[in-house]
C-alpha cells in the first residue's frame, strides 16, 4: 500500500522543477502499465499513489500554485483517486479524433461509466461506480472523462492477489466491449488491493 498524499509529502515547486525530469521518466512507463484500451475508444487509466502524486505535482507547477489553501484544493480534488485497498480507481478517457465523431458519439454513449465493469475469474462481476465527486453528463452526452471505482469484494480482491485473471469490459447498447487484463498490468493491479 502507498503513502498517504500530504502537503507535507509533496515536493515544493523548486524541488520538483529540479527532479521533474527524472520523475517523469519513471511516471510515464508506470502509467502506460496500468492503462488498459477498451475496444477503439475507451482507455482506462488505473490510478495509485504514483500516477496521481505526479498528477498533484503537474498542476501545482502548471498552475504555480504554492499557497496553502491552493494545495489543499489541489489535494482535495485529486487525493480520493488513489485506491484505499479495497478498490481500483480509475479515469475513463472516451477518445474520437475527429470531433464531429466525437460530439455524435458522445451523444450516444451517454451512460456507459455506469456499465463499465471487471470481472475477476470466478467472481460475480463488479460494475464501476462513476463520478462520486460531480455529474459529468447531462440529456445530451457523456463527459470524454470519468473517475470511476470498482469496489471489489474480499474474495475477489483475494482471487486478483492469488493470481485470478480479470477482464475489464463494457456492456452499454452501443459500446459492448471487454478484453483480457495483461498479467503485468494485473500484477500492478494487485498491489492496489489488500
Amino acid at each position: 500500500m502507498s503513502t498517504p498524499i500530504t502537503a507535507d509529502s509533496l515536493m515544493t515547486l523548486e524541488a520538483y522543477s529540479k527532479a521533474r525530469k527524472q520523475i517523469k521518466a519513471q511516471v510515464i512507463p508506470h502509467r502506460r502499465l496500468r492503462s488498459v484500451a477498451l475496444g477503439e475508444h475507451i482507455t482506462v487509466q488505473f490510478e495509485d499513489e504514483k500516477t496521481i502524486r505526479y498528477q498533484i505535482q503537474e498542476m501545482l507547477r502548471i498552475e504555480k500554485i504554492f499557497e496553502e489553501a491552493a494545495i489543499a484544493h489541489e489535494l482535495e480534488t485529486y487525493a480520493p483517486l488513489v485506491p484505499d485497498g479495497s478498490n481500483w480507481k480509475a479515469t475513463m478517457l472516451i477518445e474520437y479524433p475527429d470531433p464531429h465523431e466525437r460530439k455524435r458519439e458522445l451523444a450516444r454513449l451517454i451512460g456507459v461509466e455506469d456499465r463499465l465493469f471487471v470481472e475477476v475469474e470466478g467472481q460475480a462481476r463488479v460494475y464501476a461506480i462513476a463520478d462520486e465527486d460531480l455529474e459529468r453528463e447531462n440529456d445530451e452526452k457523456t463527459s470524454s472523462v470519468h473517475f470511476v471505482r470498482f469496489e471489489l469484494p474480499s474474495a475477489a480482491r483475494a482471487a486478483v492477489r492469488a493470481g485470478a485473471a480479470v477482464r475489464l469490459g463494457c456492456d452499454h447498447k452501443n459500446y459492448p466491449a471487454h478484453v483480457a487484463i495483461s498479467p503485468e498490468t494485473l500484477a500492478s493491479l494487485a498491489g492496489d488491493l489488500r
